[in-house]
């Protein structure tokens, strides 16, 4: 009787594995069942400094925000990008955590699996995250432009756009 039960557990370890294969295969992304992932380009800038109304749009993402839950704030060390995360990580009392934006399109569905995680980034970041995670065009690369990528318990993604304007 033991041996069945080991053998039936086997099976069905065999066939919950195939299961989430064929629903990321199906869905057509690698995002895990039960994740949230907000993308934001850093703020308008001019050179290498957000500008007026990089700042601006900074402080307006924590209202754009307000209701969801975050568990972590990632970017990459690049100075605009952290100027743009630095209001939302202080109006949650969090810490931005710097991630390699070389390997993140590569670690992000691993970083977010059954979170709520913030990426902000620069256009090439984001766009290989994108590409990475196989979701639908356009990534979202313009000044202002939130994604909020949510994959529900079966693994169905959905991907609301805002945009972060000020007045």
């Amino acid at each position: 009787m033991k041996h069945i039960t080991r053998r039936s557990m086997l099976v069905l370890a065999g066939a919950s594995l195939a299961a989430c294969s064929r629903v990321s295969q199906l869905t057509g992304h690698s995002l895990a069942p039960n994740t949230r992932l907000i993308i934001y380009r850093h703020g308008d800038r001019d050179g290498e400094d957000l500008n007026a109304l990089g700042m601006a749009r900074s402080e307006a993402i924590a209202a754009a925000l307000d209701g969801l839950p975050i568990d972590v704030i990632y970017s990459p060390g690049i100075q605009r990008n952290l100027d743009t995360a630095a209001p939302l990580a202080q109006a949650r009392g969090m810490e931005i955590t710097r991630a390699d934006p070389a390997t993140i399109g590569r670690r992000i569905s691993r970083l977010s699996a059954g979170r709520s995680v913030v990426w902000v980034g620069n256009q090439g970041n984001i766009r290989d995250i994108w590409e990475a995670l196989g979701l639908e065009n356009p990534a979202p690369l313009e000044y202002g432009n939130l994604y909020i990528v949510t994959t529900d318990g079966a693994g169905t993604v959905i991907i609301e756009r805002r945009q972060v304007d000020v007045d």
